[in-house]
């Protein structure tokens, strides 16, 4: 089998992959559970990529994650609930009603304007779903955000649902002193000595300070990537300071290893 541009030739792929006896064995015993960890990870490479601004590995990145779709609608198709196809015809739909101001005769020529009616509609489908199931259970603002997603970033999603009714501060400071409120709360938590209680409050200062980054306009999950790498480099520093002292990491001081640190971080501001 040739590559193609054609979408044909991955689906025809896949499919032999999945062919009983003569397909893949690992492909074979894979099921929806034991691939969606693979899919979080391809869309994690997919924003890595355009982090670093290489366009060059977004490609490949971004055909990664084509496959997770073509995998998970594969093993769909094998179970008779839908097809590739049947995906791409959803989201058709779906981007068609979404953008009634492109594709009807609504107006709405700010971002701003979009983003409302996008909301609505997305509200309209949520309760439409709702009711086709036959579910009797009140539908909550907060359902459909995903469990999946890292906890930082969930629950700034969860924050900003829930503002849109209303339920949020004000402003930035009033977090900030929900925020100080916490860390007192952590401190007592701490010194109590209860494990329980003190992963209770560390969570609770954690969300905290995501909804903090949120009012102040800030990803709290891109900023504690770029403190993440941070402290790779600083770290690094320390690393090869001691290589060039010939000590082992071990045995150097913690004194010594702040020393190394501090210069690490005044060469980073210089």
């Amino acid at each position: 089998m040739r590559a193609s541009k054609d979408i044909q030739t991955l689906l025809d792929i896949m499919a032999a992959l999945r062919t009983p006896v003569t397909g893949c064995p690992w492909d074979l015993e894979q099921t929806f559970a034991t691939i969606a960890p693979y899919t979080i990870e391809e869309a994690y490479e997919v924003a890595d990529a355009i982090e670093r601004d290489d366009l060059l590995d977004l490609k490949d990145e971004l055909g990664d994650l084509l496959l997770q779709v073509v995998f998970h609608a594969r093993m769909a198709e094998e179970n008779g609930i839908f097809a590739f196809g049947d995906v791409v015809e959803a989201i058709s739909t779906k981007m068609i009603r979404r953008h009634p101001h492109v594709f009807g005769d609504d107006d709405a020529d700010t971002p701003g304007a979009v983003k409302r009616n996008w909301e609505d509609i997305k509200a309209e489908e949520k309760a439409e779903r709702h009711a086709a199931r036959g579910s009797e259970e009140v539908p909550s603002l907060l359902d459909d955000v995903p469990l999946a997603l890292p906890a930082l970033q969930r629950a700034v999603k969860l924050q900003k649902r829930a503002a849109r009714v209303g339920f949020d501060w004000d402003d930035a400071g009033q977090v900030f002193g929900k925020v100080r409120e916490e860390v007192e709360e952590v401190a007592e938590a701490l010194e109590s000595g209860d494990t329980a209680a003190t992963t209770d409050e560390i969570g609770d200062l954690l969300f905290a300070v995501a909804n903090l980054a949120r009012h102040a306009g800030i990803d709290p999950e891109a900023a504690l990537r770029g403190t993440n790498d941070k402290f790779r480099r600083r770290f690094a520093h320390i690393e090869t300071s001691a290589a060039k002292a010939g000590e082992a990491l071990a045995d150097v001081p913690l004194e010594q290893m702040e020393v190394w640190w501090v210069e690490a971080k005044d060469a980073e501001k210089s």
